[in-house]
């Protein structure tokens, strides 16, 4: 059985207006306007512990103006295709809502005309694998109007959960048990040559 005419025709607009209401943005669609880098102390670098500078500013070669619509700048951090492969949780994809290149957010502020800086301490959370920086530029409705990323990629060691004081308790418990072993089997033997005599 079709469906009635007029429920045709609220499907129809109601789908114009969901196709003009939320705009679909492209990454091959953006303007990479900024520049960005990343300093850090060693191309490894460990989750919880070290902390890398990032840097973003205006390619000055781009015509004044071309800054106009900037906002706000967001910095994140991306996987490189490396540690994208066989993980579909982390691929790139073109259309910017379905992509997931990148899943941690460095900063977030207000858009300016001179370079910023911003030092991040890397995350606990942040899992083992090849990444490098991106940073987009949103306009006032939040949405993506432009991009720049380093060229440097750099590793991440994730925490493994192990720390010093829990081998040393580990290591102090095993010595316990073996002592109580010994001590057991001593006492034992102790009892057993007093029950012959």
């Amino acid at each position: 059985m079709a469906p009635p005419p007029l429920l045709l025709a609220f499907f129809l607009v109601f789908a114009c207006f969901a196709e003009t209401g939320f705009a679909i943005i492209y990454f091959s669609s953006l303007q990479r306007s900024l520049v960005v880098t990343a300093s850090h102390p060693q191309p490894l670098l460990k989750a919880g512990e070290d902390k890398i500078t990032v840097t973003w500013g205006l390619n000055q070669s781009f015509l004044a103006g071309t800054d106009s619509a900037y906002k706000t700048i967001k910095v994140q951090l991306c996987y490189a295709p490396i540690s994208q492969v066989d993980r579909a949780w982390r691929k790139t994809h073109d259309n910017l809502s379905k992509d997931k290149t990148c899943q941690f957010k460095i900063v977030k502020r207000a858009y300016t005309t001179t370079n910023q800086t911003s030092e991040w301490t890397i995350e606990r959370d942040v899992p083992a694998a090849t990444y490098f920086v991106r940073a987009y530029a949103l306009d006032a409705e939040d949405q993506e109007v432009a991009y720049g990323q380093t060229t440097n990629l750099f590793e991440i060691q994730a925490i493994t959960g192990r720390h010093v004081s829990l081998d040393i308790a580990s290591i102090c418990f095993s010595a316990f048990s073996i002592v109580s072993l010994m001590g057991f089997f001593f006492a034992e033997k102790t009892k057993g040559r007093k029950a012959q005599q």
